[in-house]
């Protein structure tokens, strides 16, 4: 399976400079926040395939959700034999529908025992802040949650994908990093991936 993990900014690539065709080659399209609904919806209807999201910090000044995607927000979405647990929003740094603090999160991630259960795991972690101490900065706004160290600690999904730390924030941000048996994606605009189990 193919998967196209976008985040924080429309990629020229697939928006812009869209030719028909493009987004053909991917079974999946996976939001790590902070992209405008209309972008979501063009990608989308152009891709002809699902878009499962989570919400970024700045989601709530958009006034509405993308039609036509799926929220993964608080709970497990299965899609094409690929479960993904999906946990938006950053680390509160400001007053805001999703925004933080550790424990908040930690609670998010209890509630979530009973679908986790259920579904035997996951396979992909969809957040919009990164883990602590995985391409996360000291500075409140752009740092990370311990629990999701935890939770793939304890699960092992195949990927971890977070958007909310820019790329070109400094050359030292990896697009992808391994962790165990995890390999940690900051999908910044884009990055495509392979799903293999």
């Amino acid at each position: 399976m193919k998967i196209l993990a976008v985040s924080d900014v429309p990629s020229d690539r697939y928006y812009e400079y869209y030719k028909p065709g493009k987004l053909d080659e991917f079974d999946l399209i996976l939001s790590c926040g902070d992209l405008r609904p209309e972008y979501l919806e063009f990608l989308v209807t152009m891709a002809r395939c699902p878009l499962v999201y989570v919400h970024g910090n700045h989601d709530d000044s958009y006034g509405r959700d993308p039609q036509g995607c799926i929220c993964a927000d608080d709970t497990i979405v299965k899609v094409g034999g690929v479960r993904i647990l999906g946990l938006g929003g950053s680390f509160r740094y400001r007053e805001g529908a999703y925004m933080y603090t550790e424990k908040q999160m930690e609670r998010r991630v209890r509630r979530l025992w009973l679908p986790i259960k259920k579904h035997r795991g996951f396979d992909i972690l969809l957040t919009h802040a990164p883990a602590r101490g995985l391409n996360d900065f000291e500075t409140v706004p752009h740092r990370g949650f311990e629990c999701f160290n935890k939770l793939m600690d304890k699960y092992e999904p195949q990927f971890f994908i977070h958007g909310h730390i820019h790329r070109n924030y400094g050359v030292f941000i990896p697009q992808k990093t391994p962790r165990g048996s995890t390999t940690v994606v900051n999908a910044f605009e884009y990055c495509i991936l392979n799903w293999d189990r």
